[in-house]
């Protein structure tokens, strides 16, 4: 087995998180728990405050239309997914995947007893597919993908597709925050807090356009005989949304760090500025495994490559889990490949929160190993 070196004190960046989610959670986040929200009702104004301005901040950051609504609800991005499947699909779905969250997606889509068996445009991991419209007879009423596969790094541009009728649905997770959108391009565009927003877990966030919040509203008013749990109901969560809460109590600190993350972002100059952050330290990572003798992106189309969660194929000559564990010695944490994806994988996240001079630091780092060992 392959000995790592002790790397220097002096190599190691000032802040070692580069988890691909949770993300690194900003100091100054964590001081705003300490402002006496903690332990208070989710129904007070104090904290329906702080929602207002998350949405509202997220408003700006997103460039939402007038008449698309913010909407909060329980849980986190796979709760989501429940939740399309009980109120936005009303019988069949065109679904692309290329990773593990497109595929967990379509087995939940799948396994709802009320569905049609969904329709799948796939490509292997590291490859990106665009969904095309179904002949009207297929009976598709809704189209989703991923924005950003977390699992591999590839980055899908963000579009609607022209049918008709139909809804589309974008999986943002891992991307929403950090790169432009044209939200007029999709009907629902839902996500985590605890990726670019740089919060923790526990809320999804759905940007929902007029024609996503009848289809709910319709179904949900069915005669049909669906059973729609409460905790599932699309139609709930926006009527709490328009109040500034959520169904059940949310984890408050989630709301508190996720609107101070915002409006940082915000400030940093907004999502123009916040995106060439990413895209720049990302690209020191994609520039420095192009020229590396041991290295390669393991997304080979530049263009799919994501801005914000960068994948790595390492030498097989060298364990790349091996690697990242010798590294989370020294404090760098995170950045082991998603679970079985890739042959020789890291997995390095490059969020708003993440300074590029810690990636720079991060990447002499793994040098300082490698060339010890090869």
């Amino acid at each position: 087995m392959v000995a790592f070196p002790d790397i220097p004190p002096a190599l190691l960046p000032a802040d070692g998180r580069f988890g691909c989610g949770p993300s690194k959670v900003r100091q100054a986040q964590l001081e705003a728990l300490s402002a006496g929200l903690m332990g208070t009702s989710h129904r007070g104004a104090p904290v329906r405050h702080v929602v207002s301005s998350l949405t509202e901040g997220l408003r700006a950051l997103l460039d939402v239309p007038e008449d698309y609504e913010i909407v909060l609800g329980n849980g986190g991005a796979s709760a989501f997914w429940a939740v399309a499947c009980a109120t936005l699909i009303r019988s069949q779905a065109s679904l692309g995947s290329w990773g593990a969250f497109g595929a967990k997606f379509a087995d939940e889509v799948s396994r709802a007893p009320h569905l049609r068996s969904p329709l799948l445009d796939e490509a292997p991991p590291g490859s990106l597919a665009t969904l095309s419209p179904r002949p009207p007879a297929d009976g598709v009423d809704t189209y989703a993908y991923p924005h950003n596969e977390t699992s591999t790094g590839v980055a899908s541009p963000v579009y609607r597709v022209p049918s008709p009728g139909s809804l589309t649905l974008v999986d943002a997770t891992s991307i929403a925050g950090a790169s432009p959108v044209d939200l007029r391009q999709v009907d629902a565009y839902y996500f985590s807090l605890q990726k670019a927003i740089g919060s923790d877990g526990g809320l999804w966030v759905a940007i929902l356009s007029p024609e996503a919040i009848e289809r709910a509203r319709s179904i949900e008013a069915s005669p049909d005989g669906r059973w729609i749990p409460q905790f599932l109901s699309l139609g709930a969560a926006i009527d709490n949304s328009r109040k500034d809460q959520t169904l059940n109590t949310p984890a408050i600190a989630t709301i508190v760090m996720a609107e101070q993350q915002v409006c940082w972002l915000n400030a940093l100059g907004g999502m123009a500025q916040v995106h060439a952050r990413c895209a720049h330290s990302s690209s020191l990572i994609y520039r420095w495994a192009d020229s590396h003798m041991a290295a390669h992106p393991f997304v080979a189309n530049p263009a799919w490559r994501s801005p914000v969660t960068a994948t790595i194929e390492i030498d097989a000559d060298v364990s790349a889990s091996a690697l990242a564990n010798h590294l989370r010695g020294s404090g760098i944490l995170d950045i082991g490949a998603y679970r079985g994806v890739g042959a020789n994988q890291l997995r390095i996240g490059t969020w708003p929160s993440v300074e590029a001079s810690d990636v720079e630091a991060l990447l002499e780092c793994i040098d300082y190993c490698l060339e010890r060992v090869l």
